[in-house]
Formats: C-alpha cells, structure tokens, sequence
C-alpha cells in the first residue's frame, strides 16, 4: 500500500535515518541481516524500554515488528502538525509479545513512541521511486525573471 505523502518537516531527520537504515540493511546478497539486525533492537528495547531514549530512529525500527499499523485509517488523520499520541493509538495494534514494553515506552517515552509509529506508518506508505528526470535534449531556464519554458508544447 503506497501513497503519495509528504514527510511532516518535525518528522524529517528521524524519517530520513530510519529510511537509510532499513535501506541499507535489507539487502538482497544477505537476505536475513536486516531481521536478524530488527530481532536485536526489538530483545534490547524488551530488556530496558529506555535503552532508545533520543534514538527515535531506532526505537522505530525495534518496534516494527511489534505494532501493526493501520495505514489506511491514519492516512485519514491531519498530521502536518504533531498530533498528541492519543490521536495516533487508535490506528496501532500491537504484538501480544510487545504489549509490556509498548505499555513501558506509553508510561514513560509516549513522545518518542508517537514519533516512531508515525516513522514506520509514513515507511510503510513511502514510495521511493524517484521522479523522471527532464530529457537530455531540454534546455533549462534557470532565469527566475524570464519567462516559462514550453518545452515545444506551445509551438
């Protein structure tokens, strides 16, 4: 399930190291490093829920195996601005596993725990596919003063 949404500014550095992270550790020569690497983050965060405190990148990324997220729904939910985590919590479900230490991080990081689901949610509806780029042939017009290039359309 992909959508064409924009990463929240509040969230964009945190995004962009969890997006590098989960990107470089999957990888296809090596097929089982980036679970392998998910299951270690996930055993310390079940061993002391503050272990992560400051890290929201990687909080996220020991949580999502844990919680499943209910995209669709919270796609719905206007956060251009930072929503309060109980605006988020209906949206999330969690692994029966998990639930001691998501309740934990709910007690004592609900901050952080707000900010990584919303990572993993916009990871998970995240296309990376990059845009085309302008054929070699088109000259552009850097000149903010001048005119629009019609790129032959209008002759």
């Amino acid at each position: 399930m992909k959508f064409e949404t924009a990463i929240p500014a509040y969230l964009a550095d945190d995004f962009s190291m969890y997006l590098e992270n989960m990107e470089s550790l999957n990888d296809p020569e090596n097929p089982d490093l980036l679970t392998n690497y998910l299951k270690v983050l996930s055993a310390q965060l079940a061993s002391n829920s503050s272990v992560f405190t400051g890290l929201v990148d990687q909080l996220a990324m020991a949580i999502t195996r844990s919680v499943r997220i209910d995209s669709k729904n919270l796609a719905k939910l206007d956060v251009t601005e930072q929503p309060q985590w109980a605006d988020i919590k209906p949206f999330v479900g969690v692994h029966a596993d998990a639930r001691a230490t998501i309740t934990q991080l709910m007690e004592h990081s609900e901050d952080d725990l707000k900010t990584a689901v919303l990572i993993v949610h916009f990871y998970n509806t995240y296309d990376a596919t990059p845009l085309p780029s302008l054929p070699e042939d088109v000259e552009v017009n850097d000149d903010p003063e001048g005119p629009y290039e019609t790129y032959g359309y209008d002759e």
